[in-house]
């Protein structure tokens, strides 16, 4: 989103805003300096599970639960973070519900796909070690 579309941002604008690692259809209920209060409305993409600094790495000190956002709960947002929305917005359970299940489908794909490429890897490893010099 441009300055200029930024600036028209008002109360009571219906917005897409990323937070964290999620996106939610939500409500601007109060504008300050460079940041919104939105209040969610429903889940677009459910938080990413686990250390944010350290994606994808099982083995961190503390890997986190992320839940998301709950139904009209209110989060400060960089404006940056906002765009129009304007699509319908869904119903909350089932928005919510649909975000958790494509987050299983994408993780169940990244784990079959980690399967193959550790089979396949350790198949060149056993290759590499029988080439002589």
């Amino acid at each position: 989103m441009s300055n200029q579309e930024m600036s028209e941002l008002k109360v009571g604008d219906i917005v897409k805003a990323e937070v964290r690692t999620g996106q939610y259809a939500g409500e601007i209920v109060e504008l300050y300096g460079p940041r919104a209060v939105v209040k969610v409305l429903a889940v677009l993409k459910h938080p990413e599970q686990g250390d944010l600094h350290h994606p994808y790495n099982p083995d961190v000190a503390m890997f986190h639960e992320r839940r998301a956002l709950s139904y009209t709960e209110k989060t400060t947002v960089l404006l940056r973070d906002l765009k129009r929305y304007s699509e319908a917005i869904p119903d909350y359970k089932e928005s919510l519900c649909a975000a958790a299940a494509a987050e299983i489908e994408q993780l169940d794909r990244l784990r079959r796909w980690s399967a193959q490429s550790l089979e396949l890897m350790q198949q060149l490893q056993k290759e590499y070690q029988s080439i002589k010099n």
